[in-house]
């Protein structure tokens, strides 16, 4: 298609989902952003992320900001780390598990201790928080 093709008036690009209006990629829905929010998510800092994956903070940093591309085998490692799927980080399925989306990382961390506990000790957990939050309500 020529230039002065794409001049005309009336004349639009088609709209692709993973990208913008005008095949830009949209930066709240950009891989960057999806990896930023899933991180935080999960409750951990670049930095945190960065010794995870064997890479410096502004390294996470610049994935996260769309800054430089992320090698096929690092989204790998980044899904692994987050626990999500290469899919779900791509933006190419939804998440699929239920997540309770905690944004206080203090408890997000408190809530990831209690998950590597040994199944007795979560029941008795359980137990206590349902006792002290039935006595609030």
């Amino acid at each position: 298609m020529s230039t002065q093709a794409l001049s005309q008036p009336g004349l639009t690009l088609p709209a692709i989902p993973w990208l913008g209006e005008h095949g830009v990629a949209e930066k709240a829905d950009s891989i960057g952003a999806r990896i930023a929010q899933m991180r935080k998510d999960k409750g951990l800092t670049q930095k945190e992320l960065a010794e995870r994956l064997q890479v410096s903070q502004p390294v996470v940093s610049d994935y996260e900001n769309d800054v430089i591309r992320i090698p096929a085998d690092v989204i790998g490692r980044i899904a692994q780390v987050l626990e999500v799927t290469s899919d779900e980080l791509l933006g190419l399925r939804s998440e699929t598990r239920g997540r309770a989306g905690v944004k206080n990382r203090r408890l997000s961390r408190r809530l990831q201790a209690i998950d590597a506990l040994p199944k007795r000790d979560q029941e008795a957990l359980l137990r206590t928080i349902d006792a002290f939050i039935s006595k609030t309500a």
